[in-house]
């Protein structure tokens, strides 16, 4: 796996999400300003279904464009909460000196790190804008010094290519146009892309695997930790079966199986959308 391929999946879903959300906006705001958006795709079913006898099902579509857009911003809007809220929680259980002092060994004073109070053991990277790494107390007496450095720069990988932030796009591209089938297998599949790409920056750094596979070990056999309702990062609990198979064997790439099914469904919607669209700008 490369971070081409990663930043591919990236992309092409953002073009695919993108293309339709930028018409259903558009659409929303035709409907609000009474303006004519002629080139409008969404505007343009709604004149085909009228032409084929079937202007019922206008309201459908009234229907499933506001939906998405409101879900969407019911999405934004609750990981913001969610976020906020952990992070008062977590400025709760802080712990002053052991924040300070892996501020001051790992980011040179900068306030990447945040050490919680907490028996269980802990290692995400969360926050869009500025990324934060947040370990818990409980990771740090479990893990040797050397494993928890190559913890630490697993989820550093994390947030120098702002994951959380990514992750989350994806997620909401597929939860809202689920109609795009493909977007679900591309959110997975960006999930553990990027967790092998952060364990390869690890164990290049240490030039040994030896420590990060004891770390997801024993943090394995201690229980997977309890998910969060955002999007984040999180050392333990996302492709472990994919994860240990690189760390056995890092020459070997692993390989992913396109879903010819979805792909072909996915392909088939998109193209009548875009078809309807040319049709509308001709």
């Amino acid at each position: 796996m490369s971070k081409r391929q990663s930043s591919f999946i990236f992309s092409l879903s953002l073009v695919i999400s993108g293309t339709i959300f930028i018409q259903m906006a558009l659409y929303i705001v035709s409907m609000l300003a009474g303006w004519n958006a002629k080139f409008n795709i969404v505007e343009v079913c709604h004149n085909w279904l009228k032409a084929i006898g079937m202007s019922s099902l206008e309201y459908a579509l009234d229907a499933l464009v506001i939906y998405t857009l409101l879900f969407s911003i019911w999405r934004i809007g609750s990981q913001f909460f969610y976020v906020s809220r952990l992070d008062k929680q977590f400025e709760q259980y802080k712990d002053n000196l052991l924040t300070e002092h892996m501020n001051q060994t790992h980011s040179s004073g900068k306030e990447d790190f945040l050490i919680v109070s907490n028996p269980a053991p802990i290692a995400i990277t969360m926050g869009f804008v500025k990324p934060k790494i947040v370990i818990s107390t409980g990771l740090i007496n479990l893990l040797t010094d050397d494993e928890l450095n190559a913890v630490i720069s697993h989820e550093i990988y994390h947030k120098d290519n702002r994951d959380p932030l990514k992750i989350f796009l994806l997620s909401l591209c597929a939860s809202t146009i689920g109609y795009i089938p493909i977007l679900k297998w591309f959110n997975h599949q960006y999930r553990i892309i990027q967790e092998v790409l952060a364990d390869e920056f690890a164990i290049t750094k240490q030039e040994t695997s030896i420590n990060l596979g004891s770390a997801l070990l024993k943090m394995l056999k201690v229980g997977k930790q309890e998910k969060m309702p955002f999007a984040y990062a999180s050392f333990a609990d996302t492709s472990v079966n994919y994860r240990i198979e690189y760390i056995l064997n890092p020459l070997e790439d692993i390989k992913w199986q396109v879903p010819l099914k979805k792909a072909f469904l996915s392909l088939a919607v998109f193209i009548l959308i875009c078809a309807i669209f040319i049709y509308a700008l001709a």
